[in-house]
């Protein structure tokens, strides 16, 4: 199972969001460790790099629900570790 953590951005933005925004979040969570687990993501999720932002990457959760993450260095052998840096929406781009 992957680990997590999270930035204090991270924790604000999450806070702005309502709570079926942080349903829909946390489904496509469940999936995206399914797809950790298996090697590749879903279409789905449209796990991509951000422009301009090296090492970061973004995850679509709703039609206008993106959250940035990286990958860090592994908690529990044999497991990534995800660094969950923003959430929001398109917005969040200025600053991922």
């Amino acid at each position: 199972m992957p680990t997590f953590a999270w930035t204090e951005r991270f924790d604000l933005d999450l806070d702005k969001l309502t709570a079926e925004q942080r349903d829909a979040f946390q489904a496509s969570v469940r999936q995206f460790v399914e797809d950790l687990q298996r090697g590749s993501f879903r279409n789905g999720l449209r796990v991509k790099g951000v422009q301009r932002a090296s090492g970061v990457y973004e995850m679509t959760w709703a039609p206008d629900g993106r959250a940035t993450f990286e990958y860090g260095p592994e908690q529990l052998p044999g497991e990534k570790h995800i660094g969950w840096r923003r959430i929001g929406t398109h917005d969040i781009f200025g600053r991922p």
